[in-house]
């Protein structure tokens, strides 16, 4: 049975996969770095760099493990099951976590605060095993015509249900104490992501096709991804576009901290949040059509000029002084938007087009080398940190406004070819 053929048989894929999807992007927004994170890890800890190593090791943890799943998964019909243990096993380190915040509020900030990064790194690491099988199975069950939609659709319903969470976010911080409201909120998270991961996992996969050769060792399979970069010239571009997408999120945890430098108001954490969940509610139509329609590389391209956006924005605020003063909710409620439009057109764009450049057979070696090569760029967050403790927070900033600008010059080069 073809791809093709074996999509059509089984229509359900795509309304579990989208619906999954929406119970994950909910569940996620409890642990939405720039936001959740910063503010939790700010109010426990009270330091800058402690906020990007928190958002650093968020990213770093959902790409390093990928190229070892994607050794295992390659040679295997299956990869349900590897999706599987890094669904629910992040469901497991998630409530894990909301337990020691919970059950930790007597003991000593800093033993709190070192059981949270232990309980975040192995919820981070743990995460990053599903996106390989995530990335192969989608791709062999939903035909690209409807993968943006399908995407879309995520990010839609599950910006609805992530508008709940911060309401609920805004409420639990309004009323209960500090360990106590963000425990309730990572537990609220961990039941999304469970939901999530049982209707993925209801939609049995077909057998995957085998390439013709399957490496014989980690070692083959790492040096046929270095041939892979070398002969792939879209490959290798799309690589060098993400290390500068990987500059341009170096600021994303440190835009929240100048809502009210050195304290972040707690009202302020569940309305920025609701606004940058807002800000990819109401986008997502748009991404999803135009992907489908125009092609995952003109997404790609249109959402990556809009990156300018906040940076620029954040840059004018820092140099007209305007800290403390009255606009600062209208201010930091319209960038949060802008910054939720623009993360989850990025998703869909990103998402789409590696699908599309990755051969059907190799699409598990094919996001292994991209994600395992991106890899380091994650880091970035604890360099824009480590940069505020010497220099002014503009720049960070100036930096990611500059990234930005480089990667609208190397989408529009050419290289890479419409899909």
């Amino acid at each position: 049975m073809t791809t093709r053929e074996s999509q059509k048989a089984r229509p359900g894929h795509f309304w579990r996969f989208a619906i999954g999807g929406v119970f994950f992007q909910g569940g996620a927004a409890s642990v939405e770095s720039s936001t959740i994170i910063a503010a939790l890890v700010q109010g426990l800890t009270g330091s800058t760099l402690a906020v990007g190593a928190a958002a650093a090791i968020s990213r770093y943890g959902w790409l390093f493990p990928q190229i070892i799943v994607a050794y295992l998964a390659q040679g295997r019909t299956r990869r349900m099951p590897f999706y599987a243990f890094g669904a629910f096993g992040r469901v497991a380190c998630l409530a894990g976590v909301a337990a020691l915040l919970w059950l930790g509020q007597g003991l000593a900030g800093g033993v709190v605060a070192g059981f949270f990064f232990l309980g975040w790194t192995a919820y981070a690491f743990v995460s990053g095993v599903v996106a390989v099988p995530y990335n192969d199975i989608v791709a062999r069950a939903v035909p690209s015509s409807h993968r943006s939609r399908m995407l879309a659709i995520r990010f839609f319903g599950g910006g609805v249900l992530a508008l709940g969470v911060a309401w609920a976010a805004h409420e639990l911080l309004d009323v209960l104490p500090f360990h106590e409201a963000y425990a309730a909120i990572l537990f609220l998270g961990a039941i999304g992501l469970a939901v999530s991961a049982a209707l993925f996992v209801s939609a049995h996969e077909q057998p995957a096709p085998l390439p013709s050769n399957v490496p014989t060792s980690f070692r083959a399979f790492l040096a046929d991804g270095v041939k892979v970069l070398k002969e792939d010239r879209r490959f290798r571009q799309f690589v060098y576009v993400q290390w500068l997408a990987g500059v341009v999120s170096m600021a994303l945890p440190f835009y929240i901290l100048q809502v009210a430098p050195g304290k972040v108001e707690v009202p302020f954490v569940g309305i920025l949040l609701g606004a940058q969940t807002a800000g990819g509610l109401l986008s997502n139509s748009l991404w999803g059509w135009w992907g489908d329609r125009h092609g995952k590389l003109s997404l790609l391209r249109f959402v990556s000029t809009l990156n300018v956006a906040a940076p620029a924005v954040m840059l004018l605020w820092i140099g007209l002084g305007l800290t403390g003063s009255s606009l600062t909710v209208p201010w930091f409620g319209g960038l949060f938007f802008v910054l939720g439009a623009v993360g989850n057109g990025r998703a869909i764009a990103y998402i789409g087009y590696l699908m599309e450049i990755s051969p059907n057979d190799r699409r598990p070696a094919y996001s292994g080398y991209f994600n395992a090569l991106i890899a380091p760029a994650s880091l970035l967050p604890i360099l824009g940190a480590a940069l505020s403790t010497v220099l002014p927070f503009a720049t960070v900033f100036s930096l990611s406004l500059g990234a930005a600008v480089l990667q609208i010059a190397a989408l529009h080069r050419g290289h890479f070819g419409q899909t």
